[in-house]
């Protein structure tokens, strides 16, 4: 006690302090452990041995590469929530030309053209966004800025009531509901013949755009060279299940089925759409009780499992008929890998999926600070289709 004492005061605070900064330093080197060895992989690829899968492995150099999720968002929520505000910020509105195309039962879509750096032999990229976006969502921006740094022509198809139009019939969209699509599809073909066309979806506009593909089979060859779908949760029975688990993934549900309801609110009148209980759909708490008392009754289904048998594309998948890329992350809180249908894609010649380590839903920020233009998931697009571009119908994958 006696040399306690007579030990200088800065000595024994030095002394006392040590310990925290050594368990201080042991967590910085066991998160950077972590981060190294669970957080940075090379992406996986699933697909059939084949064409498509030596055209992707020949083409793609992303998939060689490991992916870097942001050091400081790595976790699912983080990066689903994260990418959207960081893009909102980054990305600056983007300058459309607007062309109001009336579908054959009366309604009207909009159909936002960008065009700078492109000329009239381009190739086209359809764009959907996903269940509540439109043409000013910040992960369609970053798409359309990788593309047209390429010199490619983008159209985004804004659903019926999206993109700041009011609705001309009482009917909104679905993600099986492929009619509007697929007049969408042969109006930008008789635009342009002689140029070839791809199709971007991401989550629900790429199921839409999946179960398109599935339903019109070989009709499809000829109107799209091939199709690149984002964070698409493939199987909808897994992914209800995953999106109503608490605490984090629920409140991204309540969000989600909160956006549908405004939706809803501003198209629909107070007299309502015929056999709907507007009352009933806007007490509704998760996406799967919209679907129940909104979109199953709407489109004709007898209920929400009989809309998502109808939606899910995990079982449609040998139905496609031109080459399909998936891109999901593998902590997706829609599709988390282990309810991925791996089997299914690998069984399937036309399809093939990449999964990240790590993304979130429509995340996939990467690098410490992820506020370049230049995206993850532009890089995907700029890849894949700067390929099919340029080999074309030459490649065995398109025969």
């Amino acid at each position: 006690m006696e040399g306690l004492k007579m030990m200088p005061l800065n000595v024994l605070e030095c002394a006392l302090c040590l310990p925290q900064y050594y368990y201080g330093a042991l967590l910085g080197l066991g998160f950077v452990a972590y981060y190294l060895i669970d957080v940075v992989k090379i992406p996986l690829l699933v697909c059939a041995e084949g064409p498509f899968y030596d055209f992707l492995t020949d083409n793609l150099p992303i998939l060689r590469n490991r992916f870097w999720p942001t050091l400081w968002c790595f976790e699912a929520r983080a990066q689903t929530i994260f990418a959207s505000v960081v893009r909102a910020k980054m990305m600056p509105r983007m300058k459309y030309r607007r062309e109001m195309l009336t579908l054959s039962d009366g309604g009207e879509v909009a159909l936002d053209w960008a065009e700078e750096n492109s000329n009239p032999s381009s190739p086209v990229i359809i764009i959907l966004p996903g269940l509540t976006g439109a043409s000013q969502a910040e992960y369609i921006k970053c798409l359309i800025y990788a593309a047209k740094s390429l010199g490619f022509k983008c159209v985004v198809f804004n659903y019926r009531g999206m993109g700041g139009i009011k609705i001309k019939t009482p009917k909104l969209y679905c993600a099986s509901a492929c009619e509007d699509l697929a007049e969408v599809i042969d109006h930008i073909s008789e635009l342009h013949p002689q140029v070839p066309i791809g199709a971007t979806g991401i989550s629900m506009g790429g199921l839409l755009l999946g179960n398109y593909l599935a339903q019109y089979g070989t009709k499809a060859i000829g109107k799209l060279r091939a199709a690149l779908i984002i964070s698409v949760p493939l199987n909808l029975f897994e992914a209800t299940k995953s999106i109503e688990k608490p605490y984090l993934n629920l409140i991204l549900n309540k969000h989600l089925c909160f956006n549908l309801q405004r939706i809803l609110r501003r198209h629909v009148p107070k007299e309502g759409f015929p056999n709907l209980d507007l009352n009933e759909i806007y007490k509704c708490q998760t996406v799967r009780e919209f679907d129940q008392h909104f979109t199953a009754r709407h489109f004709g289904f007898k209920d929400a499992d009989d809309y998502y048998a109808s939606a899910t594309l995990h079982d449609k998948l040998h139905l496609i008929e031109i080459p399909v890329l998936c891109l999901s992350a593998a902590d997706d809180p829609f599709q988390p890998l282990h309810v991925t249908p791996l089997k299914e894609i690998r069984n399937s010649r036309n399809v093939a999926i990449i999964v990240t380590p790590r993304g979130g839903h429509i995340g996939f920020l990467e690098g410490v600070w992820p506020l370049g233009e230049e995206q993850y998931i532009g890089k995907m697009l700029s890849q894949f289709f700067t390929a099919v571009f340029t080999l074309g119908k030459e490649h065995p994958a398109f025969s």
